[in-house]
């Protein structure tokens, strides 16, 4: 029995996954390095060595796509990853408050958490952004992925914004219960959005043995036929450098701002605001655009990914050159180009990331974004360390700080042309060339897929 693709309000449910997903990730690496830091006067490197460990867990996420490949379904691993989510955010709040009385409990308690959570992440992550492939019509998913991210965005922001009213006057207590509460909330929405959206499980009893030894074979056996597809592996190859550059500057940015334009806290914070609107607009754009909602797709999504790497380059050259003539340069209006480039490429890769997930060898699917999103997870733990060790060994050997950042932007500019010259071999997805065609009555969605 085949299902039929999600409509909107199936694709907003499981958007409510990501703002759950957000919902806790805010908290433990937001909201507890700052309390950290600040309320319990401890090294700013201890956070930022939590956070990178959370980071490099999330290399599980080809064996964790795996699990979910052999069972067939996505739904417990969603569910199941959620709650070990919330467990360990928890655990992390009581770590963070044990460091107040036992400092060396308390850091080894919150280096388990914050390993769970990654893994929860890995677990929650990958299986919903498969289901979503599975479920959703191709021509639909540039405006899925940007549903989807929004709802997280919107995650972070609701929470932040509640979690800051009532963890005032702050204490120990009041941050346990705070992640507490968040962390059932978000478990509680997990469950209620995903509950009957996959439908029945696949059929797991295969015709032969031969056939069944086919299709779930061990984990690196699995793992080295998707490598060996060109497609999923160049793909994976753009997803580590493209998210290396756009990681990189989110630690430099403000610094920079700082630095060489002479901005306050206060102003650099509200550029990091307008960077973010400008890549929620970018998001926005690329999900209409990109998407029959809009009567025909203006542009494929793969136009889009190769379009927004270069604007994305464009735009950081743009900054490169900014500190040369400060502070007379329009700062604001290039970090706003800067965001919207972002998002658009954002977007078309997370789209294309869901059409390209089931171009290969079948029951390879979870692997296959497993593998993508281990290379976005260990980009962004290497970004941010990259580029503020280039800032200092640059600033350092030239003596001039703005010479170190225009390097450290041009080369993450760089990155990003190098990037969109991937995307260009990586030819056109199934789901964009030639189109999909409508679906007849009692045509299933995979047979109109196989007729594209």
């Amino acid at each position: 029995m085949t299902t039929a693709p999600l409509g909107w309000t199936g694709i907003v449910r499981l958007g409510l996954v990501q703002t759950a997903l957000g919902a806790i990730v805010v908290l433990t690496t937001s909201t507890m390095n700052r309390v950290m830091v600040v309320e319990l006067a401890l090294p700013a490197m201890l956070p930022g060595i939590l956070v990178a460990i959370h980071y490099a867990v999330q290399m599980l996420r080809p064996r964790l796509g795996y699990f979910s490949d052999v069972g067939g379904r996505r739904t417990p691993w969603i569910v199941g990853g959620m709650a070990l989510l919330g467990l360990s955010g928890v655990g992390a709040a009581v770590a963070t408050a044990w460091m107040e009385t036992n400092t060396a409990a308390g850091i080894v308690l919150a280096v388990v958490a914050f390993v769970l959570i990654g893994v929860g992440v890995g677990a929650t992550g990958t299986s919903l952004l498969v289901l979503l492939a599975e479920k959703v019509d191709s021509r639909r998913r540039a405006a899925a992925a940007t549903i989807v991210w929004v709802m997280m965005i919107a995650g972070f922001v609701v929470t932040a914004t509640a979690a800051g009213e009532f963890l005032d006057p702050f204490s120990s207590a009041r941050l346990v219960a705070v992640t507490a509460t968040v962390a059932a909330a978000a478990f509680l929405l997990t469950v209620v959005a995903v509950r009957n959206v996959e439908g029945p499980s696949k059929p797991s009893v295969p015709a032969n043995a031969e056939s069944e030894a086919e299709e779930k074979p061990p984990f690196r056996e699995a793992f080295a036929q998707v490598w060996s597809e060109p497609r999923a592996r160049r793909f994976a190859i753009f997803v580590f450098v493209s998210m290396l550059g756009y990681s990189g500057q989110d630690l430099i940015l403000e610094p920079f701002a700082g630095a060489v334009f002479g901005l306050t806290p206060g102003e650099s914070t509200k550029l990091a605001g307008i960077q973010h609107a400008g890549v929620l607009i970018g998001m926005i754009l690329v999900g209409i655009a990109g998407s029959s909602v809009v009567g025909s797709r203006l542009g494929s999504l793969r136009a889009w990914m190769i379009g927004g790497c270069i604007a994305s380059a464009a735009a950081l050259f743009n900054l490169a050159v900014a500190g040369y003539v400060a502070p007379d340069w329009p700062l604001r209006g290039s970090v706003f180009a800067l965001g919207v480039a972002n998002g658009a490429f954002a977007v078309a890769a997370i789209g294309s990331m869901m059409g390209l997930v089931a171009a290969g060898r079948a029951s390879r699917e979870g692997v296959r974004m497993g593998l993508w999103g281990a290379a976005q997870a260990i980009a962004f733990g290497l970004g941010g360390i990259l580029a503020t060790s280039a800032v200092d060994l640059t600033r350092f050997l030239s003596d001039s700080s703005v010479a170190a950042y225009a390097t450290v932007f041009a080369c993450e500019a760089a990155l990003f042309i190098v990037a969109a010259a991937i995307v260009t071999r990586l030819g056109p997805s199934r789901a964009e060339e030639p189109p999909i065609r409508l679906l007849q009555p009692g045509q299933t969605y995979a047979a109109g897929l196989d007729q594209a």
